[in-house]
């Protein structure tokens, strides 16, 4: 397979596992939102306060739809882990996600619903990129055998053997 064919397979191995993200993130932001408003409007809890425990409950969610279908095919080895650094990185998205709310509401006096609503948009958009960036590098691993699986399936479908470049050369003869 040639550099750009393989960038081509990443690049839509890339987009395909965005597609998936994005389809569990959104269902996960549903979930948000729809907890959250609840709160807001059927109790006495401070915004924040009913935030973060909407957050809390589509992490939950969420890590069910990440693990059993965005990254069902990456390491399962260390469940405890996975889970571990999961909670660690979404504790850092729920920050994020009700500081930006925290300083509209308390630093703004933005506290009508439309208000709590389009910052709590915002904070999520904001963790949702850190979130994205921190699952695909710390928490669902790629399997190293993966890549040596790619190289044997492009072994095969070029017909050569998957040398790098600097072997295929011939030995230069002498030393200058």
């Amino acid at each position: 397979m040639t550099e750009r064919g393989a960038l081509r397979v990443r690049l839509e191995q890339l987009a395909r596992e965005v597609a998936k993200f994005g389809a569990v993130g959104a269902l996960g932001t549903l979930v948000n939102f729809g907890v959250s408003n609840l709160l807001w409007h059927m109790t006495s809890l401070q915004a924040v306060r009913a935030n973060v425990i909407a957050t809390v409950v589509a992490i939950a969610f969420n890590y069910v739809g990440f693990r059993y279908f965005t990254y069902r095919d990456r390491d399962k080895s260390s469940r405890t882990k996975e889970l571990s650094l999961f909670l660690m990185f979404s504790a850092v998205g729920l920050v994020i996600e009700n500081g930006v709310l925290y300083a509209a509401i308390y630093g703004f006096d933005w506290d009508s619903p439309l208000q709590r609503n389009i910052f709590k948009f915002v904070g999520i958009g904001i963790a949702t990129c850190f979130r994205f960036w921190s699952y695909r590098t710390w928490v669902f691993k790629t399997l190293p055998a993966r890549d040596a699986v790619a190289r044997a399936e492009s072994f095969l479908d070029d017909g050569s053997a998957a040398v790098p470049a600097e072997e295929k050369r011939p030995a230069a003869r002498g030393t200058r």
